[in-house]
C-alpha cells in the first residue's frame, strides 16, 4: 500500500484528536542510576471538551517534577503579541500572491473551499500557502468540535502555573514557525496532499486517534513510517520536523536529568521512531518505562 505524505496535517493534528474519558495515553518514567526521575509525555494540541481534564498519573507526575518544559509556551503572549510574532512569517514578499505562488488547480481548490463557506479568497491574497492551509485546518477542526482550549499542551501548562512550577520550552514561537518557511518549495504538494486528507479526516486519523489514546507505542511507530515516507519530500519533512528538533531537545534536557526531575510535554510522533526521544534515550543508557 502505498502512503502520501502530509506534514502540514500531521503538524497540526498532533497535534489534534478526540480524547476519551476513558483513554490512557502513554506517560513515560525516565530512570538511571545516579539521576533523579523524570516524566515523558507525548500530547496532543487540540481536542474535544471531552479533554477537559488532565489523567491522574500526568498530574500526579507534574507535582513530582521541579521543571515542566514544553515545546512553546504560548501562555505567555497576549493575542496582540502572538498576531505580531505570527504574521510577518505568514504574510507573501511584496509582489508576489497566493495565485501566483501556486498551481492553477491548486489555486481554485482553495477558492472552491471558500466559497463554500461564503468566505473571499481575496482576503488570503498576500499571504503564503502554507500559512492559508493552516487557517483552513483550524476551521475543519473547529467544525469537527475541537479547539485550543481543550488542547493537553495547555492543560499542562495551566495545572503548572496553578501548582507553582516552573515552565520551560524548547523552542521559540519564531523557531516553530520557520519550520513551514523550509517547507516552502513543497507547497503545491504540501496543499493537494492535505485537501486530500481532509475530505474524510476521520478515516484517515481513526487508527491514529485509537492509537493515541491506548498509549500504543508500537502503533504510533508503525504510523510514523507510513507518514514520513522515503520520498526526497518525507526524508526532508521528518528531518526538519522531528529528527533534527529532538536531537537539540536531547542535548538540552539530558545533561540536567542527574540533578533535576523534569515533566517533558511534547508532541507525540517525537516519541516515535529510532530517531524518537524513546529510542534516543535508552541509546543514552537510561530506563524509559510505560506508566
Amino acid at each position: 500500500m502505498t502512503f502520501k505524505f502530509r506534514p502540514l496535517i500531521v503538524f497540526t493534528l498532533f497535534i489534534t484528536v478526540n480524547f476519551s474519558v476513558c483513554a490512557t495515553p502513554a506517560l513515560w518514567l525516565i530512570e538511571k542510576d545516579g539521576t533523579k526521575k523524570s516524566y515523558l509525555f507525548g500530547t496532543v494540541h487540540v481536542g474535544d471538551k471531552s479533554m477537559s481534564t488532565l489523567p491522574t498519573k500526568v498530574t500526579t507526575a507534574i507535582k513530582k517534577s521541579d521543571k515542566v518544559i514544553v515545546e512553546v509556551d504560548i501562555s505567555k503572549f497576549t493575542p496582540f503579541e502572538l498576531q505580531t510574532k505570527t504574521m510577518p512569517f505568514m504574510m507573501l514578499p511584496q509582489g508576489e500572491t497566493l495565485k501566483s505562488e501556486l498551481k492553477a488547480q491548486n489555486y481554485q481548490a482553495i477558492e472552491n473551499y471558500f466559497n463554500g463557506k461564503s468566505i473571499n479568497i481575496n482576503v488570503f491574497n498576500a499571504m503564503k500557502p502554507w500559512a492559508v492551509m493552516l487557517i483552513i485546518t483550524q476551521m475543519e477542526y473547529q467544525n469537527a468540535g475541537l479547539s485550543e482550549t481543550n488542547g493537553i499542551d495547555k492543560q499542562i501548562i495551566a495545572f503548572a502555573n496553578e501548582h507553582k512550577i516552573n515552565i520551560e520550552q524548547f523552542e521559540t514561537l519564531e523557531q516553530q514557525l520557520s519550520i513551514f518557511t523550509k517547507l516552502e518549495p513543497y507547497n503545491d504538494i504540501m496543499i493537494s496532499d492535505t485537501f486530500e486528507q481532509l475530505k474524510d479526516m476521520q478515516s484517515h486519523f481513526g487508527r491514529l486517534i485509537s492509537s493515541w489514546k491506548r498509549g500504543s507505542q508500537q502503533d504510533l511507530n508503525r504510523y510514523y513510517t507510513e507518514i514520513f515516507t522515503k520520498s526526497e519530500l518525507g526524508k526532508f519533512s521528518e528531518k526538519i520536523m522531528l529528527t533534527d528538533r529532538n536531537q537539540n531537545w536531547l542535548n538540552e534536557f539530558v545533561p540536567r536529568l542527574k540533578n533535576e526531575s523534569l515533566f517533558i510535554a511534547v508532541g507525540a510522533l517525537h516519541l516515535s521512531s529510532e530517531q524518537g526521544l524513546i529510542q534516543q534515550l535508552q541509546n543514552k543508557g537510561f530506563k524509559v518505562t510505560k506508566k
